[in-house]
């Protein structure tokens, strides 16, 4: 097995034992292939935010009287929000977490073939990905919120 980048098709070992690429048609599948788990991976990663922040329960509000400039009185309010444990949406989060991992390490394999082919279509399904997903993730800025 190499270990420098090449862009070759013939005995390419993917992933398991019996899974080699021996031809240019058997490369573009797994470049196909590939290319959709990455993709797979980066809708997995925002899908899990999404779905963590629909399951945060028990949202609190705690206010506290602090001195204010001129001797006056503000109230200031923290958001406190919470997760079960023993929780459907808990258990979803870690089955959800547990196949990420495996398909990320499975990702990193696969561009560690060194075959040039394979690494753009981690990086290509990847990027097309991040593209097509991410982009309706917002970022909140929550103004009663200080750093201390």
């Amino acid at each position: 097995q190499a270990m420098t980048f090449h862009f070759s098709y013939e005995n390419v070992p993917l992933l398991f034992s019996g899974l080699t690429i021996n031809s240019p048609g058997e490369m573009a599948g797994a470049f196909v292939a590939v290319f959709f788990l990455a993709m797979f991976y980066e809708g997995l990663k925002i899908a899990r935010e999404c779905l963590l922040r629909k399951s945060q329960v028990s949202i609190r509000y705690n206010s506290m009287p602090v001195p204010g400039p001129n001797g006056t009185i503000l109230m200031e309010t923290h958001k406190t929000v919470g997760q079960q444990m023993l929780s459907f949406p808990h258990l979803l989060q870690t089955v959800l977490h547990v196949i990420q991992v495996v398909v990320s390490y499975f990702l990193m394999l696969i561009f560690m073939t060194y075959n040039g082919y394979l690494c753009i279509a981690v990086a290509a399904g990847a990027g097309t990905g991040y593209f097509f997903f991410s982009w309706k993730k917002a970022v909140v800025v929550d103004i009663t919120e200080h750093c201390h």
